[in-house]
């Protein structure tokens, strides 16, 4: 778990990039604490505004020398529609960094990136890591159209070991982000997984690395009302997600605190947005039995 802290950041920077808004923010003694699955929370609307609860991102890039952040995002609803229309040289509240950011493993690898849409964001920093190892990565970009692709370029900076995927075929081959999946874990001989995205992305990451018996983690894009673990005082449950414990014991875990990188072979995909019986504390979750609701 990263040590954040409250700042507020300098504007430095907003710019439309593809379907998706770049916003670059300063602030002192953050970028040099976050790594890659890192996620910043961004007071939105001001002091003015009804938008009570701050917005998560995933830190794209992080530059300590300038003391900068970088963050991608899309309008989605209110709170992102605010943060369109800020203003350089304005400033914003902003917790950071949040969360457990990806695990990399010690000395050499070979990598397999994969991510759909600008679920992409947190993966180039990771793939800086893993080459300074002395590791090699490769990607999969998907997204349901050419607009909606995030990095393609920077992604061919790193490596020549790029896939792209369009659902409409507008740019590379057409289909979903995990079609070549398997062929491309054994092409580059991927000893480990990583994976970011829309959960019909992960949940078939998990199918088609278990059937090769390849580790893989990931980085869940859940909703985090708070970014700061509120529900561990019995509120806001907004991000949880049903996980097995070391003890084999499965718990809901908050993707703000125990996440955002988890795992991914211990996360129930198939069970996220339920309240499977066997959870612990599944009775204390289920209000609608409680008349709560």
């Amino acid at each position: 778990m990263a040590h954040p802290l409250q700042r507020q950041a300098e504007i430095v920077e907003l710019s439309p990039v593809g379907a998706y808004h770049r916003l670059v923010l300063r602030a002192e003694g953050i970028a040099e604490r976050v790594l890659p699955g890192h996620v910043v929370a961004v007071a939105v609307g001001g002091p003015d505004s009804s938008t009570l609860m701050r917005r998560a991102f995933f830190v794209h890039r992080a530059d300590p020398d300038e003391q900068t952040l970088e963050i991608v995002f899309s309008e989605q609803g209110r709170g992102t529609r605010e943060l369109a229309d800020v203003r350089v040289g304005g400033t914003l509240d902003i917790v950071a960094p949040l969360g457990n950011a990806f695990p990399v493993p010690n000395g050499p690898v070979s990598a397999l990136l994969v991510a759909g849409g600008h679920g992409s964001v947190p993966l180039f920093g990771l793939a800086d890591l893993i080459r300074e190892q002395g590791g090699s990565v490769g990607f999969i970009l998907g997204a349901p159209d050419a607009g909606r692709l995030f990095g393609v370029d920077r992604a061919k900076e790193l490596t020549p070991d790029v896939l792209v995927t369009t659902e409409d075929g507008s740019y590379g081959i057409r289909g979903h982000v995990t079609l070549p999946l398997a062929e491309a874990m054994k092409a580059i001989g991927a000893g480990v997984v990583y994976a970011s995205g829309p959960l019909p992305v992960l949940r078939a990451v998990s199918e088609t690395a278990t059937s090769l018996d390849v580790r893989w983690f990931t980085a869940v894009e859940e909703t985090m009302a708070c970014g700061v673990g509120i529900c561990g005082v019995g509120t806001c449950m907004a991000c949880v997600l049903p996980v097995v414990g070391d003890d084999g014991v499965s718990r809901f875990a908050r993707s703000c605190i125990e996440g955002p990188c988890f795992d991914g072979s211990r996360v129930r995909w198939d069970d996220i947005g339920t309240v499977p019986p066997d959870v612990e504390g599944a009775a204390a979750m289920d209000l609608s039995a409680t008349g709560a609701y």
